[in-house]
């Protein structure tokens, strides 16, 4: 875009989205007296975010969400998560490994959240420090793009404001960052670059929690499940305990995903039922709200230089989501990054050079060990072999042999792979294959489990029941997703991996329709945005132009 922009409204400093990394830039910023503004595109911080999900404070980080807003746990936290297992499945036969070491490395505290209540807060306080400095948050205001001058970034389009310029634009705005986009920075084309995650916040109440879980009231629990219960896709489910509510969920590699043709509300489902869960659940049910969204996966594409002119990304529009195994840590990098591209501004002020901030915020994250953690360099030597396909195969058989039975199955064995599990260093060079995540987890349930007897009584309701309980401004005659081509080779597999969406469903977003041609037949999908939860999967498995919604519209969550 070529324009004068002198007679556009200016900003020291412009933050697009209001969530940890946001919120984090933002607060800092102020701290600093920095004007600054904050773009929110739902009705409400945490209204379109979603997470599984944990916050950690690191001991080695440089900011944790607590320095920033010293009331955080108290207001806006669920519960502490004391502790920490993961369960390996075969069938019925379960065998649990203790991960608290893992859990408690280099962690101050960990609490479990739920991104409506706990985004919300933040907006409020972001609000109060950002007016302070003659900015404030906005909502409903969705930016579309970046305004270029010469060339170069200098501020943000959006929908329902004029254009905005200033001397930081900070990018906070999720996985699906139309700015990281517009810059270049960011891609769809991949997606074993990704993973898919689905949840269900589960009602109960909290003495029930207290009881089923064996825990105070101040305690909390983090449940891991792997294994051949989510049959060969490559991934894994979860359950933390809210104040009084559960949140179940599952993550997979979305590539695995669509090479599995597996349908992600069925896999929710075959956690939910398994006779395991069936000691916390019993026979009461009631799913407060099921939601998606991609994950990045920063082993591949957390961003080494996060930034371009004036523009800096954090948080997933950076790719910086670690997801390494059992060690799942997102939001408390995003809340590092963005504290630590405010003070990179700050310091840089006064540079003629629009990208001064931008090297020395990547300059703050290799420094302070962040980058280190996101892209360990010790899994980009493992998966040189480690994910070689001949490779795999020749280890899964191994394993799934009677040697592999022998080898895995002595107690000896047993103490030897629950230290492999708590241990950091094996764990971030994990190779993504189904060795980690199905084949291992499932000859070690197989061989060291115990039975489970108890049966699942769990119904959980059918997609279009999910689909009637979420909470839509639909933007009647602007759809925010157009398919680019309606063939099935194209884009059939939006018609399973969409958490949306179904084979055997019509009334999801995608839909598969075979019709009569001229001396012949063909399979055509069609696409309803109407139930859209705006998670991004079509974006990299069909031929879609994507968008956010107008902002306001589309999907609101209320749990998040």
């Amino acid at each position: 875009m070529g324009a004068d922009t002198e007679e556009y409204e200016h900003y020291e400093a412009v933050v697009v989205g209001c969530g940890p990394g946001g919120a984090a830039a933002a607060a800092r910023l102020a701290d600093h007296g920095v004007e600054t503004l904050v773009l929110e595109r739902g009705v409400e911080a945490g209204s379109k975010n979603v997470s599984g999900g944990l916050i950690y404070a690191e001991e080695s980080a440089p900011y944790t969400i607590d320095d920033l807003f010293p009331d955080f746990r108290e207001a806006a936290a669920e519960r502490p998560i004391t502790d920490y297992y993961i369960h390996n499945i075969a069938g019925n036969k379960v065998k649990t490994y203790d991960l608290t070491d893992l859990h408690e490395h280099d962690t101050d505290w960990c609490d479990a959240v739920l991104r409506r209540p706990m985004d919300s807060w933040l907006e409020e306080r972001v609000h109060e420090k950002t007016s302070e400095t003659g900015g404030g948050v906005l909502t409903d205001v969705r930016v579309n793009g970046l305004l270029r001058e010469n060339g170069e970034i200098v501020g943000v389009t959006c929908d329902e404001l004029d254009p905005i310029t200033a001397d930081l634009i900070v990018a906070a705005d999720g996985v699906n960052s139309e700015l990281a986009r517009d810059a270049g920075l960011m891609d769809w084309e991949e997606p074993d670059e990704w993973f898919q995650g689905v949840k269900a916040v589960v009602d109960m109440d909290a003495d029930a929690i207290d009881d089923r879980f064996s825990i105070d009231a101040d305690e909390g629990v983090a449940h891991l499940f792997s294994g051949d219960l989510f049959e060969d896709v490559r991934g894994g489910g979860f359950l933390y305990t809210n104040e009084d509510s559960l949140s179940i969920g599952t993550v997979f590699h979305l590539d695995s995903l669509v090479e599995q043709r597996a349908e992600p509300h069925q896999l929710l489902d075959s956690l939910l039922t398994h006779p395991l869960l069936a000691q916390w659940l019993r026979d009461e049910y009631d799913e407060r709200e099921y939601s998606a969204k991609l994950v990045p996966d920063s082993k591949k594409v957390a961003h080494r230089e996060p930034y371009r002119d004036r523009l800096v990304l954090v948080g997933d529009a950076g790719g910086q989501m670690q997801a390494q195994g059992p060690i799942i840590k997102g939001m408390n990098h995003a809340v590092t990054a963005g504290a630590l591209a405010a003070d990179a501004f700050v310091v840089s002020q006064g540079n003629a050079d629009p990208e001064s901030a931008g090297r020395r915020y990547t300059k703050m994250l290799e420094d302070s060990g962040t980058m280190k953690k996101l892209r360990p360099r010790r899994y980009d030597l493992a998966r040189t072999v480690g994910e070689r396909d001949r490779v795999t195969q020749v280890v899964d058989t191994v394993l799934e042999s009677r040697v592999g039975g022998v080898a895995v199955g002595n107690p000896v064995a047993s103490r030897l792979l629950e230290r492999a599990y708590n241990s950091p260093f094996l764990v971030s060079m994990l190779p993504d294959t189904a060795t980690g995540y199905v084949t291992l987890p499932s000859v070690i349930g197989e061989e060291h489990g115990r039975s489970i007897h108890w049966e699942s009584e769990v119904e959980p309701p059918s997609l279009e029941e999910r689909i009637g309980d979420l909470t839509y401004d639909t933007d009647v005659g602007n759809p925010h997703i157009r398919l680019r081509d309606e063939s099935f080779e194209a884009s059939g597999a939006a018609v399973y991996a969409c958490p949306v969406s179904a084979e055997d469903f019509g009334g999801g977003c995608y839909r598969a329709e075979t019709v009569k041609t001229n001396g012949g037949e063909e399979t055509l999908v069609s696409l309803d945005t109407q139930p859209c939860v705006e998670c991004g999967t079509c974006a990299i498995v069909a031929d879609t132009e994507w968008e956010h919604p107008r902002g306001g519209k589309g999907v609101e969550f209320r749990e998040g």
